[in-house]
């Protein structure tokens, strides 16, 4: 991968929970950091849904390598968000993550 590919601002969230000071807590996402990233569509596919078309695009995102990264988490970039599906170490090297993941489109 050549560095000068990962020209998206793209930033990873975590979800957590947070005390709402009534003895509950309230699920939100964090942000965890922001990374330099190269986005690449893969494939995507429409379904027909309670009556609803619902739109799926899946993506290949390539960053920095970064421990840490789950696919509990997710990716924002642009107001777009894109659920982490899987994080790959490129040839076990720690130099190169790729983030399978998948954006839904409503």
């Amino acid at each position: 991968m050549n560095a000068g590919k990962l020209r998206h601002r793209a930033t990873i969230q975590q979800l957590v929970n947070i005390d709402d000071g009534a003895g509950g807590s309230i699920e939100t996402w964090q942000d965890i950091v922001t990374v330099w990233a190269a986005i690449e569509p893969l494939r995507g596919n429409e379904r027909y849904t309670a009556q609803q078309v619902q739109s799926t695009l899946s993506h290949k995102v390539t960053i920095r390598y970064r421990e840490g990264i789950k696919s509990q988490m997710r990716l924002t970039y642009k107001g777009r968000i894109f659920d982490i599906v899987s994080a790959i170490d490129i040839k076990e090297l720690h130099q190169w993550l790729e983030l399978l993941c998948s954006e839904v489109v409503q």
